[in-house]
């Protein structure tokens, strides 16, 4: 009932004509906002609850707004303490976009105003004026929702009246000149401009991409897909707040690969094949693999012991799998399969294999013994598979740029050997769970505070620090809860929606639990392909054909997208994969025979 009676207040001062646009600034007028137009994040601004976050559409103008969500009894304020000149006439001003959306300012030394919008739609201008009392040196201007109500978005946020001055009082820098951008590689471009004075630290934008904070006046921006252009800003920062952006400059990047493991085709198909078990859906001998396969994950090798490093892998035994084929038939077949342009790896975990490496002793028996998988068998490479508890992130490891929990740094620096030993041509691919990445986005480790699962986005750090070698990440899209994508918006497995939203967050990047200054930064799309179970008796979240067509046409197309919008269109995705190969031949190929399909191939 309480928030009945202010609604109804708020709708009574409307009509009342508080909300009316205060008068013009006057010519010596300041807008004394910082980062009003969330260029820089939420760099400046505070939002209850961690309720709020920097979206890219829609936006009023810039590249970027704030979108905020109520739940419970949090209506998502977000507010921003601003210095201002005692006894002296402000306008504050937003446009704003969704149902019951309010701008305000607390604080003023006389009377706190507020101006609010009750019809969704397209963008409203929402304006107030109020005179700060006599000794009144600072205000709060904030913005929020109503209960109950869904995300609204904020956007063009200023206040505009007498500038306080006077020292101790900075302004933040002039905009930024002189960008230019060269030495563009496939997936890099070198920036420079000129330094800004007063300037402490520069934001780089690009694109929907988070900001990347600098310090010198020039970046190398990584992450980037080979053969596409990119549009640049810069912005300086200091005490203050942001500049105005600069005058964009664009780039376009070379063509290339990257990543290691040449070869595959522009489209490919990966499955994991039960290799040394079996478990319903029928042993498949390697010469039976079929054709539609690009890249055949043995499944799997695993440890003697959780933490001893030595990593053994065997052929299905004879009592579980009768029609088993000879270790020399089966290397014989693997060697066939490479001469057709296949790419078999070891796959390393898997759900019952745990794997951690906390010792150096451990990190080093890890290398010899998968290179004598790798050796003995013939084999293009490695995917690592890691599940469970294999990986966790120590208390206080709170950046995924710089990990120092053993394990973690141990498993970066034993696939770096893998690399340097077998040289470009190794494969490295990864099938982790949307736990160990995507929800990191809201989550990472224990957390500042502790208290938090210490694997939510455990993987990033792998991911991020093996980036240049990485051939494939292939994230498990199923057996996964609820997943918050760059909508703030919860996505649930099974459908089209969930993949878009998944595969979204990998090919634009996104802030490590909420910091817009630790992104993560974009995957090229040839480095990315999507894990879905093959049937229903594969995996929670199995998604029917024609789902997993309109995946693919929102992601390469931008066509049947639905609700969401993403960030971007990647034709160059590289493709799918399945768990498994098995349940694939069980499901009478359902899932290999679309693929080839959609890409018009013939397998």
């Amino acid at each position: 009932m309480r928030r009945t009676r202010s609604l109804l207040t708020a709708v009574a001062l409307a009509a009342a004509g508080f909300l009316a646009a205060g008068p013009p600034a006057a010519a010596a007028d300041a807008d004394l906002v910082r980062n009003g137009g969330f260029e820089a994040g939420l760099d400046g601004w505070s939002c209850s609850g961690g309720s709020g976050a920097t979206v890219t559409a829609p936006v009023h103008g810039g590249s970027s707004a704030l979108k905020a969500t109520p739940a419970g009894q949090d209506n998502a304020r977000c507010s921003q303490s601003v210095t201002v000149k005692p006894d002296s006439t402000y306008t504050l001003g937003a446009w704003v976009q969704g149902a019951y959306v309010y701008l305000g300012a607390s604080g003023t030394g006389t009377t706190d105003v507020s101006a609010w919008t009750q019809s969704p739609g397209a963008f409203k201008q929402l304006t107030t004026t109020f005179r700060t009392g006599p000794s009144t040196t600072s205000v709060t201007v904030h913005t929020h929702g109503w209960y109950g109500q869904p995300a609204h978005v904020t956007d063009d946020v200023t206040l505009v009246g007498p500038d306080p001055g006077g020292p101790g009082q900075p302004r933040p820098p002039a905009a930024p000149t002189g960008l230019t951008a060269s030495a563009a590689s496939s997936s890099s471009v070198l920036l420079s401009w000129t330094a800004v004075p007063g300037a402490t630290s520069y934001t780089v934008h690009r694109d929907g991409a988070a900001p990347l904070p600098v310090t010198a006046a020039s970046a190398t921006v990584t992450g980037l897909a080979a053969s596409t252009a990119y549009t640049f800003r810069v912005g300086a920062v200091n005490a203050a707040g942001e500049s105005p952006l600069s005058a964009p400059v664009s780039a376009t990047t070379t063509g290339g690969g990257g990543g290691g493991g040449g070869g595959l085709p522009a489209h490919a198909l990966v499955g994991y094949l039960h290799t040394s078990f079996a478990n319903g859906s029928g042993y498949v001998r390697m010469a039976d693999v079929p054709a539609s396969w690009d890249v055949i994950n043995l499944a799997f090798g695993e440890p003697t012991s959780v933490t001893s490093g030595d990593i053994r892998f065997r052929l299905c035994p004879v009592a579980e799998c009768p029609n088993v084929e000879s270790p020399a038939e089966f290397k014989a077949a693997v060697k066939a399969k490479q001469a057709a342009g296949k790419k078999v790896l070891i796959s390393i975990g898997g759900q019952n294999g745990q794997v951690q490496l906390p010792t150096t002793a451990a990190r080093d028996t890890f290398v010899s013994s998968v290179g004598r998988i790798i050796d003995e068998y013939g084999l293009d490479g490695l995917d690592i598979d890691f599940e469970g508890h294999s990986l966790s992130l120590a208390t206080g490891d709170t950046d995924f740029r710089a990990p120092t929990t053993p394990g973690i740094v141990n498993l970066i620096s034993a696939v770096k050997s893998l690399k340097t030993r077998y040289g470009p041509g190794f494969v490295l691919t990864m099938a982790p769970e949307t736990f160990f990445v995507q929800l990191g986005y809201q989550f990472y480790g224990s957390g500042p505070w502790g208290g938090q699962d210490p694997r939510a986005g455990a993987y990033l750090p792998v991911i991020h620090a093996l980036r240049d070698d990485l051939t494939l990440l292939h994230v498990q899209d199923y057996n996964s809860g609820p997943i918050m994508g760059l909508d703030n918006q919860y996505h649930s497995m099974g459908g089209a929606d969930f993949h878009i939203a998944m595969t979204d967050m990998l090919l634009t990047g996104f802030p490590v639990a909420g910091n817009t200054a630790r992104a993560f930064p974009a995957l090229r799309p040839e480095q990315v392909a999507i894990g879905l179970p093959a049937t229903t008796n594969a995996g929670n979240g199995h998604t029917s054909p024609a789902e997993v067509t309109k995946a693919l046409n929102c992601l390469t197309k931008k066509t049947d997208c639905g609700t969401y919008q993403t960030h971007g269109t990647w034709p160059g995705l590289r493709g799918l994969m399945t768990w498994s190969i098995n349940w694939d031949q069980f499901g009478g190929r359902e899932f290999s025979r679309n693929f080839d399909a959609y890409y018009g191939r013939t397998a």
